[in-house]
């Protein structure tokens, strides 16, 4: 039982801190109406951009701020030289220019930066917490509390003058334009937000793993995440993320040692095959109906 509840717990606690790279993803979409595959590394380039200032000799409470500030720069980049040339152009085409982003700063930034992993101490112990027979990961537990914080944030963004906007240009750009919103503002906004959530994400899974190119492989889960809880649905990132987490963690860890290993992609891939197939829409995202 211990074990069963250990595996509960942990996993529950790596969805949350799935949940902090599926929220930029949610981000984007919920403003532009764009799914964004590149979100796996801008989360990777976040935790690189979070070592480079600590390596200036800044704290790194100093050091989460400025690379915030720098990811929310890029992400202003990102809109005005790649994504605003994509301008009525099919949606498909939007995709898989963020695909080829993702692909880019994969090989990009750690041939520049170095491939070989990066440390980032955020001060966390690395003893777990220990209640009964039951050991919790201090990193864990304080990434999912931060991701609490950071949807619970995002929600009341959105109900902000700005996030109306952002949602308005979601739904119609057409729309927002005729009634005098800066679209082109508006999507680099939200690829700025993304770009901050994506520094969270960095630093809290670069303090757990070191920082490399495998951090942009979160953008697998995340992207299930996002399937199973409704790609426009802030809340959803959460309850996706414990889902997701908790079953890729539960099943592995009592199916790994018959199968012998690698089970979570598979029970992700499931995931994501049969929430499509059953709920495409995810649990809590909104359902389009076109009439033809």
């Amino acid at each position: 039982m211990a074990y069963f509840l250990e595996l509960l717990i942990s996993g529950a606690l790596t969805g949350l801190m799935y949940s902090l790279v599926a929220l930029g993803f949610v981000l984007i979409y919920k403003s532009a109406g764009v799914p964004n595959l590149a979100q796996g590394a801008l989360v990777m380039t976040a935790g690189y951009a979070v070592w480079l200032v600590m390596s200036w000799g800044l704290n790194v409470w100093i050091a989460i701020p400025v690379a915030a500030a720098i990811m929310f720069g890029f992400g202003l980049v990102v809109e005005r030289l790649l994504l605003r040339r994509m301008v009525g152009q099919p949606v498909i085409m939007v995709v898989m220019l963020t695909l080829g982003l993702e692909i880019l700063l994969r090989g990009l930034v750690p041939g520049i930066l170095g491939s070989t992993p990066k440390p980032i101490d955020l001060g966390i112990d690395f003893a777990p917490i220990i209640i009964g027979d039951v050991f919790i990961n201090r990193t864990s537990l304080y990434g999912g509390i931060v991701a609490l914080l950071l949807v619970g944030a995002s929600l009341l963004f959105f109900r902000t003058r700005l996030g109306t906007k952002l949602r308005a240009v979601s739904d119609d750009h057409v729309s927002s334009w005729a009634v005098g919103i800066s679209v082109e503002r508006a999507i680099g906004i939200s690829w700025g937000l993304a770009g901050i959530a994506a520094v969270v994400a960095g630093a809290l899974w670069g303090s757990s793993q070191g920082v490399d190119w495998t951090l942009s492989t979160l953008l697998f889960p995340a992207v299930a995440v996002v399937i199973l809880g409704g790609v426009d649905s802030v809340p959803g990132v959460v309850v996706g993320g414990i889902l997701v987490g908790v079953l890729g963690t539960v099943i592995p860890g009592y199916l790994d040692s018959i199968a012998g290993g690698s089970t979570r992609d598979v029970v992700t891939s499931l995931i994501i095959l049969l929430t499509i197939m059953v709920r495409p829409f995810g649990i809590f995202g909104r359902e389009d109906i076109e009439r033809i």
